[in-house]
């Protein structure tokens, strides 16, 4: 008898030791949050001196898209263009930019033969009677911390309208000991009609896509050197 009591108990203590059916399920490994993403780093804002900018013109870009047969965004740039920006930080309304373009620095992706002459000739951009393309900046919006609105009179192929870029400033510095100037950086884009400006050869007609594309999609990345760093080291003699 003692003995049967010992093996029921024995029976009992490994039955509640057992795993239960639901036990038996493959264990899910606990999960962990991930990682918060870094943050992107951005160039300081601080002590950015108010004054005169000029484009620094190797680090700048003026791309432009325009649709083709509706397949793709054709894209191509002008090569030779300056700017020069009055900038204030703290006063960013009061802020103004004016650019020339040389439409004849056209530059375009593996052209055809000939296909560059016509793209600057009367059908198009006409350079011979219209040899530069102007924007200066009549009004700034500002839109949130970074960003803005810039609205100036665009003068291309003889005709001006006013155009609204999207502007984002970058950020920038007052200076540095190997760029001793001040330095800022944006990034814009903005859309006008071509036909508005009496471009419309090759627009499709309503309803299609046969032709070029009548909205022309700017975008522009663009860096300007300002006042000097203050206490800038000499520069070195010749």
């Amino acid at each position: 008898m003692k003995k049967v009591v010992i093996s029921s108990i024995a029976l009992l203590a490994l039955a509640a030791c057992s795993p239960s059916s639901d036990d038996k399920k493959p264990t899910e490994p606990p999960l962990v949050a991930a990682p918060p993403a870094a943050a992107a780093l951005k160039p300081p804002k601080a002590n950015i001196p108010a004054g005169d900018y000029v484009l620094d013109k190797s680090h700048a870009t003026l791309v432009f898209r325009v649709s083709h047969l509706g397949f793709s965004r054709y894209t191509a740039a002008f090569a030779t263009f300056d700017a020069k920006l009055r900038f204030d930080q703290n006063n960013a309304v009061a802020s103004a930019v004016e650019a020339t373009i040389d439409p004849k620095s056209l530059t375009l992706p593996s052209p055809p033969e000939g296909f560059l002459a016509e793209l600057i000739g009367p059908q198009w951009l006409n350079t011979g009677t219209y040899p530069s393309i102007t924007f200066r900046s009549t009004k700034v919006e500002v839109t949130g911390p970074d960003t803005g609105k810039v609205t100036g009179d665009l003068t291309l192929h003889g005709v001006t309208k006013p155009v609204t870029l999207d502007v984002t400033y970058n950020g920038g510095y007052p200076g540095h000991p190997m760029d001793p100037n001040a330095r800022v950086g944006f990034s814009a884009k903005g859309v006008f009609k071509r036909s508005d400006f009496g471009i419309a050869y090759g627009v499709p007609a309503p309803g299609t896509t046969m032709g070029v594309g009548d909205e022309v999609e700017v975008q522009i990345e663009a860096e300007f050197t300002g006042p000097p760093l203050v206490n800038a080291p000499p520069t070195p003699a010749a």
